[in-house]
């Protein structure tokens, strides 16, 4: 097992057991199927877990889990309640990054623990990378690969390896190599949108890239330029690039997604492996942040190692 906590100040968190405590929140937007929670509930309690929801893990305001205050009570709760051993989040959507600055690092820094989720949750993930260097886990337990993809990066310490699905869209998109380094990032829009307002260092990062698709190219080739612009990619090891739901069949005046992530990434001359289902669309593979990972193009593949179990 590789660890890192020695050599940058990662704060790991330990494995899951049968028996541990773990509480759904929700952050950022609500679940739209309140059986939802049902559902996350009998996953959970299928792997011997104990389950809690947050208070206002089903409130509603506009389109958000209730107010940011509660959204952020019920958060800040479950990190100081040293019962919880992970938070698993129940949806993304919209409203996370409303959240960032009353959020307590203080008791994640004491009390390292994992959070689970993705989409507008990688605010989340990012601020808590800025402040306590804590690992997470960006995926979702709907479908089949993406529980048994979370399972396997919340009970064992065993290496994860995600191989290039060369059916993907992204697949296309490589430049040749290999690249030692951390994972970090997610949501291409939650990447662009912490420039300015907190996005951490990536410097030696193994950058993680996906994206839905929105409204058009633009979308990716401006988020993609203003972090390249803001010099957020000048350190990085290398980039790994995940699902672009919505983008498979998307063409705009001759160009599609591929054309524009060539354009803007390859110049960077870093090490560019995609394929990987991660992201938006159908039962995502789940990859963890804040870890030790290794890239290799010639095998196709982004190897993840664990946090320090207990």
């Amino acid at each position: 097992m590789t660890n890192r906590s020695s050599e940058s100040g990662v704060r790991p968190w330990a494995s899951l057991r049968p028996g541990d405590t773990v509480r759904l929140v929700s952050p950022a937007s609500f679940p739209e199927d309140p059986g939802a929670i049902e559902e996350l509930t009998g996953i959970l309690l299928g792997w011997g877990l104990r389950v809690q929801v947050g208070e206002h893990a089903l409130d509603r305001h506009g389109y958000m889990a209730g107010t940011d205050e509660d959204r952020l009570a019920d958060l800040n709760a479950a990190y100081a309640d040293p019962v919880v051993r992970a938070l698993i989040t129940t949806r993304g959507g919209a409203g996370a990054y409303r959240i960032l600055d009353g959020i307590d690092y203080a008791a994640i820094r004491a009390d390292p623990k994992p959070l689970i989720g993705f989409s507008d949750i990688t605010y989340l993930h990012l601020a808590i990378w800025q402040h306590v260097h804590v690992p997470g886990i960006h995926g979702c337990l709907v479908g089949a690969d993406a529980i048994d993809t979370v399972r396997h990066l919340l009970t064992t310490t065993r290496p994860h390896v995600l191989a290039r699905n060369p059916e993907l869209m992204s697949a296309a998109v490589e430049t040749p190599g290999r690249a030692r380094g951390f994972t970090m990032g997610g949501s291409l829009a939650a990447l662009a949108g912490m420039v300015g307002a907190g996005l951490p260092d990536l410097s030696g990062a193994i950058v993680i890239i996906e994206a839905q698709r929105v409204v058009g190219l633009g979308q990716v080739d401006r988020q993609l330029t203003q972090l390249i612009r803001s010099g957020a990619f000048d350190g990085i090891a290398a980039i790994a690039l995940g699902r672009f739901h919505g983008f498979e069949d998307y063409t705009d005046r001759g160009w599609n997604l591929i054309d524009v992530l060539r354009d803007r990434l390859i110049p960077l001359g870093k090490p560019i492996l995609g394929g990987l289902e991660i992201g938006h669309g159908p039962d995502p593979h789940a990859i963890a942040l804040g870890v030790a990972a290794e890239l290799d193009t010639d095998s196709g593949t982004l190897t993840c190692y664990s946090p320090e179990g207990r």
